[in-house]
């Protein structure tokens, strides 16, 4: 045996899919064998492997063992003269597993090779090669002097960015991403350290490879795609904390106590900075606009008060303190939740949503006004006037972010996405059915041939052949072009990627797969275009306002308990419900549930009171799965607040 391929899987089944698509496509000249080992996943990656990849040897964990152990599990069973730990959010070349074998069989020094990884954007992951994290050059990426002098022989040790990305050459840390090692030279070193649960197992390896006598080697003739993300997600503070206590466990290993010293303070001090400039970030990114919504509004209404005063009522004390220090930002601070309820700080901005936002702020204060006492009745003609000026102040902020951020677009709608597709003929119809039936908003810009134009037979309207697709993408301002597999290469699709200057996105569609993949930062998660996942309940405004209807319900019939007794038949149990809807462990409207599998995964709610059929007083134990499956498909697909309160209503007395 040639080569053993070893790929740990956890809960990424989509891309795990198209990884073993591509190493399928690799192998075809090579004796090689493929082992996954599941880390008990929980969305069917073991019976997808089992069913679409039957010569594959898999290993399904009943619990989450770690990287390093599960890799350890097929080390242990494999044959091949070279192995290679392989990440699943990866897609190869075809000819890269050939290319490796040849490098490695020239030169008998080379213990271990990383090859040049891209993200899923095209850009070069710095990542491909690094240093050995020693105290100084931990530093200087940790506090950022590496970012500052990229190419600097002292600052910028940690990803060796004085040496070329587009040439070979010897690095000491290579990546868990892609690691393609002599078998005899990992026996040499020994297994993975299952001190390492997820992170720094890599460099641990790559340091001790070396001290085993070989050399760790950066090939930049072959390149391969890492999504990145999808186990985890990268920019997050809990991946910091894991990947920090990792280089602790390394330090402590291979450090003399002096210097794992200075190391473990170096690291926790970058902990406690990067919690509180996270934590900064986070808060100023999510509190900013509204901020300054609440700034811009409250000086406008400021002014319509003083001109109010002087020009209508002559009198320069009309109002009192509590009107300017009280009322209006109780006034404001309606308008802007009202706002924030329907819409208004989604992105892309509509709108539609603002003067939804701020008209039902209005009805509720003017609703509100005649239940005030008279000394709190202030003139409605200030409301009236303020929720003009609400509606404008919000398009300013907007249109003044918008001016300050050229590159992004706050105000760009979801259908004027653009997308091309790279494909020929029925693949490229299929892909193109697909993503219609996704139900996410877009504009279908046209195919772009694999092939030259002249030979094209079919009924497709092509925009333009592959080699022309970097300036046509330019020219109609495109803003994603997803490849069908089938009738392009891996090595073709990272090639374009590589190549192409102008900022897209790119997905794959792996051959008979329904699902459309990509991601378009290395520090989320990946993107996938498929109907289970892009169903209305699965987006985050429709959450959260599904969210706060089981909040206001809950609160609403607390506070009119006799109304709720006369409204529900079953009253002990029902609040019993609503404590459970009320402490988030329940939703008043959830699937109604069944036990056959579903053929597609719908977006996770939390049990219901109710469900879908209670609209009809339809008894669940009489309705089929398939039937059941679809009344959860349309309920998914067209949720509104309004549907829950109607579901509520009529199934009041269940």
């Amino acid at each position: 045996m040639k080569l053993s391929i070893i790929i740990v899987n956890y809960n990424v089944k989509v891309f795990l899919e198209q990884a073993l698509i591509s190493v399928q496509n690799a192998c075809k000249n090579i004796d090689a064998e493929v082992f996954v080992v599941d880390n008990n996943s929980s969305d069917d990656s073991v019976s997808m492997v089992q069913k679409k990849f039957p010569a594959v040897k898999l290993i399904a964990n009943d619990k989450n063992v770690g990287f390093s152990k599960a890799n350890n599990q097929a080390i242990k069973l494999s044959t091949g003269d070279y192995v290679l730990l392989l990440n699943p959010d990866t897609l190869v070349a075809e000819d890269t597993f050939e290319k490796c074998i040849g490098c490695m069989e020239k030169d008998p020094n080379i213990g271990a090779l990383g090859v040049k990884m891209i993200d899923g954007t095209g850009a070069f992951l710095p990542e491909s090669k690094r240093a050995l994290p020693t105290p100084w050059v931990s530093f200087c990426k940790i506090f950022g002097l590496s970012a500052l002098f990229p190419q600097s022989t002292l600052f910028s040790r940690y990803h060796l960015g004085y040496l070329s990305k587009e040439e070979n050459h010897y690095a000491d840390v290579l990546s868990g991403a892609y690691m393609f090692m002599r078998k005899e030279a990992l026996e040499k070193a020994g297994l993975l350290d299952e001190a390492f649960f997820m992170y720094g197992e890599d460099i641990d390896l790559s340091y001790r490879i070396v001290k085993a006598g070989y050399k760790n080697y950066y090939f930049a003739e072959t390149t391969i795609i890492h999504y990145k993300g999808e186990s985890t997600k990268k920019g997050s503070l809990n991946y910091v904390r894991a990947f920090y206590e990792a280089m602790i466990i390394y330090a402590k290993k291979h450090f003399s106590q002096s210097k794992a010293g200075i190391y473990t303070f170096i690291i926790k001090l970058a902990i406690y900075i990067k919690a509180v400039f996270s934590l900064s970030t986070n808060f100023f990114k999510v509190s900013w606009l509204p901020f300054f919504d609440f700034i811009i509004s409250f000086a406008g209404i400021y002014l319509i008060k003083e001109v109010w005063e002087n020009k209508i009522m002559h009198d320069d004390n009309y109002y009192d303190d509590s009107f300017l220090y009280v009322f209006i930002p109780l006034y404001l601070l309606v308008w802007l939740v009202s706002a924030y309820l329907l819409g208004a700080y989604d992105k892309p901005i509509k709108s539609i949503n603002i003067i939804k936002g701020v008209g039902s702020g209005t009805v509720i204060l003017t609703a509100a006004f005649g239940l005030l006492p008279n000394e709190y009745r202030f003139s409605r003609a200030i409301i009236l006037i303020g929720a003009l000026w609400m509606v404008f102040a919000l398009f300013l902020n907007r249109f003044l972010y918008q001016a300050f951020n050229s590159n992004e677009s706050v105000f760009k709608d979801d259908d004027e996405h653009k997308i091309a597709i790279v494909g020929d003929g029925e693949e490229a119809n299929r892909v193109l059915t697909l993503l219609n039936e996704t139900g996410i908003p877009f504009v279908f810009s046209g195919f772009i041939s694999v092939l030259p134009m002249q030979t094209k037979v079919d009924n497709n309207t092509y925009l333009c052949s592959f080699e022309k697709a970097e300036t046509i993408c330019e020219l109609l301002k495109i803003d994603e072009i997803i490849f069908c597999n089938k009738s392009i290469s891996a090595n073709n699709i990272i090639l374009f990627m590589e190549k192409m200057k102008t900022t897209i996105s790119y997905k794959t569609t792996p051959d008979n797969s329904n699902n459309i993949i990509g991601s378009n930062s290395k520090n989320t998660a990946g993107d996938v275009y498929a109907i289970d996942v892009n169903l209305k309940i699965g987006r985050p405004s429709e959450r959260r306002n599904k969210r706060v209807l089981d909040l206001f319900l809950s609160l609403f019939f607390l506070l009119f308990l006799p109304l709720f007794f006369l409204l529900f038949a079953k009253r002990v149990a029902t609040f019993k419900n609503l404590l459970s809807v009320l402490f988030g462990k329940k939703t008043w409207v959830g699937y109604a549930t069944y036990n056959e599998s579903s053929p597609y995964r719908l977006p996770k709610l939390k049990e219901g009171v109710l469900c879908p059929l209670d609209e009809f007083n339809t008894p669940k134990n009489e309705t089929s799965a398939i039937i059941l499956h679809k009344i959860n498909l349309q309920y998914a697909k067209d949720y509104s607040i309004y549907k829950d309160l109607m579901i509520v209503y009529k199934a009041r007395n269940k």
